[in-house]
């Protein structure tokens, strides 16, 4: 397995909060036949542990694995070989325990915004009487911020909306681990960084095991507790894992203006540059 990188070492009590190993990855390996008659491997024996409440962002090159990692994850697809255990359980398939949240919104144009975070509490909240349900739909819209769009369809909304509409969904059914699939990646620059900061602050009320993938160093530093860095595939690997050093709640402003910050910033980005290097 790969360790964690000493780069940036994390306080006592912020490691205690994620000594926990809730999700486990272990030797995981995938790969898909090729035209040869053989097989081509994108991910080549993955070991990560997270925590019941820590924030993992993983980059790396496009090619290397991130998405078909989480969707492993999630349990859309199958590792070849390896396995993936929540709370000491192996994933085998999709469950309301682990929720994605893509860069696509994937929103029913049908259903007005209400509705569609009302379906997914259908589908999984049996339990709860209907007076509990729209409470718990309430709740959530208000959380991101949409209570005045309940009633609007998803062709009225702008990009930033949608993809709140789409986090409200997914957190609505309260699920233990949110997979976040570059979740901000189709938003202009001034939505994107509303949208860091509202999830952030749903994720410092809530806390709960995050994982999402990234192609943004700034937004990793910004939202995660490490940062995952992969090598190219095929072949993928983990090649280094950040501890990021900043305490949550964060201010960007504040962090920008920190040596720790543009220290940990210029190590990753020269990652990413000598595996640019390698590909080119």
């Amino acid at each position: 397995m790969v360790k964690p990188s000493s780069y940036f070492e994390s306080s006592d009590r912020r490691q205690a909060e994620f000594d926990t190993d809730f999700l486990v990855i272990q030797d995981l390996v995938k790969a898909y036949p090729n035209n040869e008659g053989g097989q081509t491997v994108i991910l080549d024996g993955i070991n990560l542990t997270v925590g019941p409440n820590e924030f993992i962002a993983i980059i790396g090159h496009s090619g290397c694995g991130k998405s078909t990692l989480l969707k492993i994850v999630g349990g859309l697809e199958r590792a070849t070989s390896g396995q993936v255990f929540l709370e000491s359980q192996p994933i085998r398939k999709p469950g309301a325990d682990r929720m994605m949240v893509f860069q696509q919104y994937s929103l029913l144009p049908w259903l007005t915004v209400r509705d569609n975070v009302r379906l997914a509490v259908d589908e999984v909240c049996h339990r709860l009487s209907l007076a509990q349900k729209k409470t718990l739909v309430e709740e959530h819209l208000a959380m991101v911020n949409l209570t005045a769009a309940a009633t609007k369809y998803p062709d009225e909304l702008s990009g930033g909306m949608k993809q709140r509409v789409g986090i409200a969904r997914a957190l609505a059914i309260r699920p233990k681990m949110l997979l976040m699939d570059e979740p901000f990646g189709a938003l202009d620059a001034l939505t994107r960084g509303r949208l860091q900061r509202q999830v952030l602050d749903i994720w410092e009320r809530n806390p709960q095991a995050v994982m999402m993938i990234t192609h943004d160093v700034d937004e990793a530093i910004y939202m995660a507790d490490r940062i995952v860095m992969m090598t190219n595939g095929p072949n993928a690997q983990i090649g280094e894992i950040l501890t990021v050093p900043f305490e949550h709640p964060r201010d960007r402003t504040a962090l920008r203006e920190s040596k720790d910050y543009y220290d940990l910033r210029n190590h990753a980005l020269d990652f990413l540059d000598r595996y640019f290097e390698q590909a080119s």
